[in-house]
């Protein structure tokens, strides 16, 4: 019996705990057209307000009340990151899990909440161990996601401030602002142990503001949302209102089923394996609107490994599979089809290029 597949959903407003403030331009291009024969001397001579039009014309229709600019989550591996993203976007779009190094890859979220638009960039954590080709790409990611932002959200756990915290930390800039953002207080049982450690916090680092929150209260969200909106440049929206991230379905794909591998194989299946989309195709559906195929390989770097994954009779790769086409259904407002296969390839995370050929930067 085939399933109906859910419509794609669209979570309301996600909705702060008092915040320390310390005090406190995104350059926007456009490129101008010409023809061939189009000179140096052409364009100096162009007058200022037809420079303008052009503009206005690159860039469309802009309002003074708006604001929109890119704002970095960093932090090491395990402090909330990729559920503080979903929470700051209003849908999930960054997988998360107890293991470390879920994330891989830069994965932005984009939200527009009254007249502010903010791109959220969720970065890998940063790599203290383990330095081998994949880890490296993922800190080369990390680096690169600082760089040029307007804002930068370092997440720490609540309470705690250890040296891999300090090693993300020096990889900041001087120039951006940051706010420290005091995660998982929820896990705080006695709040009023906790102002002897903010207080300490300050003065780790030159933060604009020091923000305690759990990324799980609605509440505090919104109230995070609030501050960071007072550093967005005003500029025109870079976005329709409506989208919520600039990757593609395919890339969400591998992503969904690298998270349920992870999940449910806990910490058996060393963070080295990795998920392939080999085939990803759309064509009109009998009884639905939208039907959508997915071949997918999951790269193991042992036979244990593979064993591990498929489980007694296959069942936990059906249960992989069984997981991730549900929650794709939904995200797409499709019916998935999804085939998953399991492949050994040994040392694929300490060859550069086989580390690129899987999709890593």
């Amino acid at each position: 019996m085939t399933e109906k597949a859910a419509p794609k959903k669209r979570t309301t407003k996600a909705a702060v705990i008092p915040t320390v403030d310390q005090g406190a331009s995104k350059q926007v291009g456009a490129n101008l057209g010409g023809n061939e024969d189009t000179t140096a001397e052409d364009i100096v001579d162009v007058d200022k307000d037809s420079l303008t039009q052009m503009l206005k014309a690159a860039i469309g229709p802009t309002n003074p009340a708006h604001r929109c600019g890119t704002v970095a989550i960093v932090g090491k591996p395990n402090v909330g990151k990729s559920t503080l993203l979903n929470a700051l976007v209003g849908q999930k779009i960054s997988i998360t899990s107890k293991k470390a190094q879920t994330t891989r890859h830069r994965i932005t979220g984009i939200r527009t909440e009254g007249e502010s638009q903010f791109i959220f960039v969720d970065t890998p954590g940063f790599q203290t161990r383990h330095s081998n080709a994949l880890n490296r790409s993922l800190n080369k990611t990390v680096v690169g996601a600082v760089s040029g932002v307007d804002l930068i959200l370092f997440v720490v756990q609540s309470g705690s401030f250890s040296i891999a915290d300090a090693k993300v930390l020096g990889l900041l800039g001087q120039h951006t602002p940051i706010i420290l953002i005091s995660n998982k207080l929820d896990m705080i049982h006695r709040r009023g142990d906790l102002a002897p450690w903010l207080q300490d916090m300050q003065k780790k680092g030159e933060f604009v503001e020091l923000v305690p929150m759990s990324a799980k209260n609605a509440k505090d969200v919104e109230r995070l949302l609030a501050v960071c909106s007072k550093y967005l440049p005003q500029q025109a929206w870079w976005y329709n209102e409506d989208e919520l991230t600039d990757r593609s379905e395919k890339f969400l794909a591998s992503e969904i089923i690298r998270e349920k591998l992870f999940r449910l194989t806990g910490d058996e299946l060393p963070y080295t394996s990795t998920v392939i989309i080999d085939k990803f195709t759309e064509e009109p559906g009998k009884t639905v609107a939208r039907m959508v195929r997915i071949a997918a390989t999951i790269v193991v770097e042992r036979d244990g490994h593979k064993a591990m994954v498929i489980g007694e009779n296959g069942d936990r790769l059906k249960r992989i599979g069984s997981e991730a086409r549900q929650e794709l259904e939904n995200l797409m407002g499709a019916k998935v089809f999804l085939e998953i296969w399991v492949k050994v390839r040994s040392g694929w995370a300490d060859d550069e290029a086989r580390v690129r050929s899987f999709g890593y930067e």
